[in-house]
């Protein structure tokens, strides 16, 4: 199960404020804040996994072992490289 500081730190990673997390899992911004407290308020286990998931597809790794828990952000794709323009071959 992720927790408030996981969601905090991968948010972080990612650069994304509470209102785009909330957009792309689908939750209310109220829920989101609910999950991320430090309180341990309680939160819907369905909004937990939505987080989780839009937090995955974003590139985050989710980690836990004996000595604690974190998160990693995957490899980010390589820019693009800009496109090349043809050279034109024009005789003096």
């Amino acid at each position: 199960m992720i927790t408030g500081r996981q969601v905090r730190a991968a948010r972080a990673l990612l650069n994304w404020k509470q209102e785009m997390l909330a957009e792309k899992a689908l939750v209310a911004l109220t829920a989101l804040k609910r999950l991320e407290s430090d309180r341990d308020l309680p939160v819907h286990d369905t909004t937990r996994d939505l987080v989780r998931r839009a937090l995955e597809n974003a590139g985050i790794l989710f980690m836990e072992s004996d000595r604690g828990r974190g998160v990693m952000l995957l490899n980010e794709a390589p820019p693009a490289a800009p496109p090349r323009r043809a050279r034109s071959h024009l005789q003096s």
